[in-house]
């Protein structure tokens, strides 16, 4: 995993969830199992709702939000990762590392990066507690397991997990179905790309028990050459339903193995511009098979080429999830959790100077030998553990409310050893040239209402208190000290109105205050200077309209923040993006989003936003190769970096059958500067792509279901990218060098799904 630390291994895995279980919840079940045995799959589905319910936005919350079902998921689940999933949504932009969906995958909203999304599964934060960040990559097949996402825009509901600054994405996997099943699915495309998994269920037993289980592998050599995937991973849930009571163990488990493509590829051999090419080789002093490699491999072209240069990582999660009813009023949604991980990066490193691992040069003969070929491993080894918890309230009054929050801390080890060196000046066959230890305690209250002023007007207050210790302790990979200890108090309010027009419309306006604290990343990349927590005000405006065959939103938000931390366009040695503070920005824009019924055989739905998004003061400086002066630049009201002023989307469905459906998948995103300096000469092109999508479900007898499915991405070959960085240094005048990810051209994805 490039920079997630929420991983885990086999160790623990039949042991630690018998620790979770408090026996203080086994009276409760039983006594609710006194009451009535009776439970249906009706009641059970309910009260598994409940446990996501205080942190889903509703229509009566003021907000934008989109629903994603199980259905929906189940058409593109063809063995891309969730950010695919998603690509549809409005706002969204997704990419991947080995340009085809599978392995590293990144989504950004708003164009906010993923350490802005904050991201729950079943209510439990799953966003990495140092970075920030998700990385799906280490979920292998999860959406198998999901049954519905909801992702809010701006903001948001106040949630367990770290402050949205761009969105939040709440996943739950605690749907069941009431009969016992098994099922396969089978998916082969291009790249070698190869998914199976198994899953089953017992069903509802005695009206009390059900267990479900996965099993999943996916294998793909990636369209960018040596961006090969291994994944593998299983889930594992049982649970016990008493009338107004459950109690819910989740465990599962993800394993991958990753080829590692986050260099990117130089614009030049991503535009097949020859004299590009030459001039890269000539100034950074590469020789002409290196050259040669950059022609003839063009969009695909990785420059790691040593066999094991992998990402390894694992990463285990328990879940206990429960929710009891404690009078006719009110209820208690109690959830502990515990995850695990270990993992590294294989690297190899050429003409590698020994003073940047803390090691003295050699003499050999008369010859000082200074550098020297090597391969490093960068190791993570953590813990995540804690609580969430919430206490609903639903009376006959006009009020309804909620009272939850969580604590949860993180213990991760950061340390890199090198495990060869053709010269080695050190006795030690693991040399560990850093080591240092982040700790995270976070700990959150919130509040919610809902007050009924009359039938058609309904207030919503949302407040939140936050209070974040973040400690790094020791030396970096740069062999700098990142001794640091910062205690973050925060106060989240939240705002909101809405007005039932009629019975199909209604108008909302919110405002919400969010703040957020540095990632560990931000301090290491920019020390010793220190970095500033950033703090958001949104305001959203909104209607809405859903007469059954039509339903259409609009939505104005303006997002005003104070010190975002913005992408510098430029990434650390491991891929990471490096961020710094900007005092005054904003992002502010229009959402629309529209669906139509247009007859029994077509339907037809779209998206579109436009955005601006603007730094109102910025400094690019740039550094000097040789003695000459550091370059300062100064911007003002300059675009912020990823961030295109057009995002739109749209689905166009024709049933010639009930049981056949072909769907056309378009998704256009206008140009993105790779940095904030909105410059022409660093920018990712704007893409339009177009993707089908078949999906025949016939009706065999010896068969519960059978579906057949067929994914065309890219129907029309275009040649894009969805990513990128730069950086520029003064050598004899201003070098900028960026780098893209291409994205693949025409591919498919083939799948069968049997259910019995």
């Amino acid at each position: 995993m490039k920079f997630i630390s929420l991983t885990s291994s086999k160790r623990g895995l039949s042991s630690k969830p018998k620790r979770l279980l408090p026996a203080l919840l086994i009276p409760l079940l039983l006594a609710g199992s006194a009451v009535s045995a009776q439970t249906d799959s009706a009641r059970v589905n309910s009260l598994n709702e409940v446990v996501v319910k205080s942190i889903r936005a509703t229509e009566k919350t003021g907000m934008s939000f989109t629903n994603v079902g199980k259905k929906e998921l189940r058409k593109q689940n063809l063995g891309q990762d969730i950010p695919f999933l998603l690509n549809q949504l409005p706002s969204v932009v997704s990419t991947s590392d080995a340009g085809a969906g599978v392995g590293y995958t990144g989504i950004r909203i708003r164009g906010t990066d993923p350490t802005r999304i904050n991201v729950t599964v079943n209510g439990i934060p799953f966003n990495d507690s140092e970075s920030q960040g998700v990385f799906w990559v280490n979920m292998p097949d999860f959406s198998s397991s999901v049954q519905s996402i909801q992702v809010q825009r701006g903001v948001g509901t106040s949630t367990n997990g770290a402050g949205a600054f761009g969105a939040s994405i709440n996943v739950n996997t605690l749907s069941y179905e009431k009969d016992p099943y098994a099922e396969t699915n089978i998916s082969v495309g291009s790249f070698n790309t190869i998914k199976t998994n198994v899953l089953a269920s017992t069903g509802l037993m005695n009206d009390h028990f059900v267990i479900d289980t996965r099993l999943s592998r996916i294998a793909s050599d990636g369209f960018i050459d040596r961006s090969g995937s291994n994944l593998r991973s299983f889930f594992l849930s049982g649970g016990y339903y008493a009338k107004d009571n459950f109690i819910r163990l989740n465990v599962f488990s993800g394993k991958e193995i990753t080829k590692q493509a986050w260099e990117g590829v130089p614009e030049s051999a991503a535009k097949g511009d020859l004299k590009g090419i030459n001039d890269y080789v000539s100034r950074n002093y590469f020789d002409d098979a290196y050259k040669n490699e950059l022609i003839s491999r063009g969009r695909k072209f990785n420059p790691y080429t040593y066999d094991n240069q992998v990402d390894n990582y694992q990463q285990d999660h328990y879940q206990l999830i429960s929710s009891f009813k404690l009078n006719q009023y009110w209820r208690f949604n109690p959830t502990l959790h515990y995850t695990y991980g270990r993992g590294f990066y294989e690297q190899y490193r050429p003409d590698d100077k020994f003073s940047s691992y803390g090691l003295p040069n050699i003499t050999i003969g008369n010859t000082e030998i200074k550098r020297s070929d090597l391969i490093r491993r960068k190791w993570l080894d953590n813990h995540f553990y804690g609580g969430v918890w919430s206490f609903d309230y639903e009376g006959p009054s006009k009020i309804n409310a909620t009272i939850g929050g969580g604590w949860n801390r993180y213990e991760g080890k950061h340390f890199g050893e090198v495990i060869w060196a053709r010269y080695n000046p050190s006795s030690d066959t693991k040399y560990k040239w850093y080591n240092n230890k982040g700790t995270k305690n976070d700990f959150n209250i919130y509040t919610k209402a809902f007050y009924q002023f009359n039938p058609k007007l309904n207030a919503y207050v949302d407040l939140q208190y936050r209070a974040v210790n973040l400690s790094i302790l020791g030396i970096a990979d740069k062999l700098q000290s990142v001794d640091y200890s910062k205690t973050f108090n925060f106060f989240n309010p939240k705002l909101g109105l809405n007005y039932a027009m009629s019975q199909t419309s209604s108008a909302y306006l919110s405002y919400a205050v969010g703040n957020k604290e540095p990632g560990r990343q931000d301090f290491v990349d920019n020390a010793p200077a220190v970095p500033k927590h950033e703090t958001l005000q949104d305001l959203e405006l909104g209607y809405r309209v859903n007469t059954g065959t039509f339903k259409a939103e609009a939505n104005v938000y303006y997002m005003n923040y104070k010190d975002q931390l913005v992408l510098t366009g430029k990434v650390n040695n491991v891929g990471e993006a490096i961020r710094m503070n900007v005092a005054d920005s904003y992002r502010a824009g229009l959402e629309l989003q529209a669906s139509a019924r247009l007859s029994p055989m077509w339907v037809i739905g779209a998206n579109a936003t436009f955005s601006r998004n603007k730094i109102r003061d910025f400094t690019e400086t740039i550094p000097s190769e040789t003695e000459g002066k550091t370059i300062i630049n100064q911007y003002s009201n300059t675009d912020i970096s990823f961030s295109p002023n057009l995002i739109a989307g749209g689905q166009l469905s024709f049933m010639p059958h009930r049981r056949f459906e072909i769907t056309l998948l378009s998704k256009y995103v206008s140009k993105q500067f790779l940095d904030n300096t909105a410059s022409e000469s660093k920018k990712i092109d704007a893409f339009f792509v177009n993707d089908l999508r078949l999906v025949f479900t016939p009706a065999p007898k010896l068969l519960k279901e059978l579906q057949i499915s067929l994914l065309v991405n890219n129907i029309f070959n275009h040649q894009y990218e969805s990513n990128g960085y730069t950086y520029s240094y003064e050598y004899e005048g201003v070098v900028t060098e960026n780098f893209l990810f291409p994205q693949a051209g025409i591919n498919f994805l083939s799948a069968v799904r049997l259910r019995f």
